[in-house]
């Protein structure tokens, strides 16, 4: 693999810093996802990948939200956690499922409580789960763009928003999803972060679809290295998407060995983070699991700084 040049300052991160902020510095962003953990092991295991992946300096790290705010107060811990122990800047996820505006705004509160100032608003899969109808909660909100409304309303925090390489399963077509990522610009999204890429040309016919339609945000794609391909196939399954046949054929040929795909599913992220990174994507997001091992041989191999 040829290595990506790239050079970024070195910097000391917390809850105070704002992602848009550290995107308007020019340097490429690399960011790490985490997802709250239900027992006491995958606290252990969290906190693990987070000491691991700190001295790769990312940009922010986030950690996800459970339908209907199953997790919600793990996930303000989490993020405080972040802010107060480590040098890397926290961003909490709020989605709209399950909550009242009242709701929202006291969550919200919570976080900056926390020392939070960045959040991903999301609308979220509806309570049926991926592909079932949206129905709205009672005095709750209906789309993620309300929610990025009533976020900025409430202080001076760094709003992120998703976006959908192929379209979302929901939209009508690639236009009607391009318009839902321009009016949540509008409402005050400063940067955009994707489902898992699946093929560089899709983030790259996003990124076209979104400029044509004066979307002028950052829009950072998102990374899951395979190393368990049934889970890949299912989480794009849930996304309305199949993982590309090619890749399939890659990682299926060394079925039954699970360390060989693990590699070979790696492998294969690295090369698809060099394409874009060389088409000058302005940066990465990996999705972890709340694991390290890939993320820090991707970074190997792209020939990516660490502290």
């Amino acid at each position: 693999m040829s290595p990506v040049p790239q050079e970024r300052s070195s910097r000391m991160s917390g809850g105070g810093r704002r992602v848009r902020d550290l995107l308007a510095t020019g340097e490429r962003s690399f960011s790490f996802e985490f997802f709250p953990p239900k027992d006491a092991a995958g606290v252990t295991a969290l906190w693990k990948a987070l000491r691991e992946l700190e001295p790769l300096r990312p940009t922010f790290v986030s950690v996800t939200y459970g339908a209907g705010g199953s997790s919600r107060d793990t996930t303000i811990e989490i993020t405080q956690r972040i802010a107060r122990e480590t040098t890397m800047t926290p961003m909490a996820h709020l989605t709209c499922v399950g909550h009242t505006r009242d709701e929202l705004r006291s969550i919200v509160g919570a976080y900056a409580d926390a020392g939070v100032r960045n959040v991903l608003t999301l609308r979220g899969d509806p309570p049926g789960g991926p592909g079932t109808a949206w129905t709205p909660t009672d005095g709750g909100l209906t789309y993620a763009d309300e929610l990025v409304a009533l976020v900025r309303s409430l202080g001076d925090f760094s709003v992120g928003v998703a976006a959908f390489p192929e379209g979302h399963r929901d939209a009508a077509d690639l236009d009607a999803d391009i318009a839902v990522l321009r009016r949540k610009q509008d409402a005050g999204a400063e940067f955009a972060i994707t489902e898992m890429v699946l093929r560089a040309s899709d983030y790259f016919g996003l990124l076209e679809r979104a400029r044509a339609a004066g979307v002028t945000i950052p829009v950072l794609p998102g990374i899951m290295p395979i190393t368990n391909l049934r889970q890949i196939a299912r989480m794009a399954e849930l996304s309305g998407r199949e993982v590309p046949a090619d890749v399939v054929a890659r990682v299926t040929r060394f079925e039954g060995d699970a360390e060989a795909v693990r590699a070979e599913g790696t492998a294969i992220a690295a090369e698809l983070c060099e394409e874009l990174l060389r088409g000058d994507a302005p940066g990465l997001h990996f999705y972890t699991l709340n694991r390290s091992r890939a993320t820090r041989e991707i970074y190997a191999d792209l020939a990516l700084p660490v502290a």
